[in-house]
């Protein structure tokens, strides 16, 4: 029996790669296709069992709670979605135990940017400074992006469970924020820049080198094969899950 997914956000960039996914991922079927201001009660007359959102930072925790109130599993690639978010989510889902739905909240679905992160986060514990370059195309609502703020939170706890002192960095005067944004000890550098699509540098250095772990998407198919992998396995992770890391054998 195939998976009913319904698609909100469908006319977006990454909303119609994502339509085509579905319709093209044996046993999945793609029965709504629900663009931004449109009901998302056509995902439930439809017969939805997973939905995927792919919206805006301001639709996507309306979206979300509809989902969960009417027993649809969500897949989340929607950009934005820091800590403030994540707690709405946590106690959306404990006011409606009985629902049983899964939430997978995957800061990028490319398989080689979750591999990206995790030999990140086991790179650095073993480096005494480490930084975070992050490049999107300008059409990008968030700074820094959510693989950034997701690897930096993987680098810190790495460094952290460690015991490993916090990056050095002598700078008093930064009046302009030169030095980037901080999570935690980790610095991030957001660039936005025509042309580019994602693409994330983390930098690790020591006396006498330094390590480069770069990954670039290069076209938003590249995100796909991952979004199928969180609709097939939603439904079997009920709860939040932050990372499609755990949805792979990794």
């Amino acid at each position: 029996m195939s998976i009913a997914v319904a698609v909100f956000g469908a006319a977006g960039r990454m909303g119609r790669q994502v339509c085509d996914a579905v319709e093209a991922a044996e046993g999945l079927e793609l029965v709504a296709r629900v663009d931004v201001g449109e009901d998302p009660k056509l995902a439930v007359e439809a017969g939805a069992r997973v939905a995927v959102d792919f919206t805006h930072p301001d639709a996507v925790l309306g979206n979300l709670e509809f989902c969960v109130r009417n027993g649809i599993h969500v897949v989340v690639g929607t950009s934005g979605f820091g800590p403030d978010k994540i707690e709405q989510v946590q106690r959306l889902l404990a006011e409606n135990p009985e629902s049983g739905v899964g939430v997978l909240v995957a800061p990028n679905f490319s398989l080689g940017a979750v591999l990206m992160m995790k030999f990140a986060a086991q790179a650095a514990p073993y480096f005494e400074s480490v930084e975070i370059v992050e490049l999107h195309h300008p059409d990008k609502a968030d700074a820094p992006s959510g693989t950034a703020l997701r690897t930096a939170q993987l680098i810190a706890d790495a460094r952290t469970a460690a015991g490993t002192a916090p990056s050095p960095d002598a700078t008093v005067h930064d009046e302009g924020g030169h030095r980037g944004g901080k999570v935690q000890d980790v610095t991030i550098h957001s660039v936005r820049l025509r042309g580019l699509v994602a693409h994330q540098e983390v930098l690790l250095g020591g006396v006498g080198e330094t390590l480069t772990l770069r990954h670039d998407s290069l076209d938003r198919a590249s995100f796909m094969p991952g979004v199928v992998v969180g609709v097939r396995e939603v439904a079997a992770h009920p709860g939040l899950t932050i990372g499609l890391e755990h949805y792979l054998s990794l």
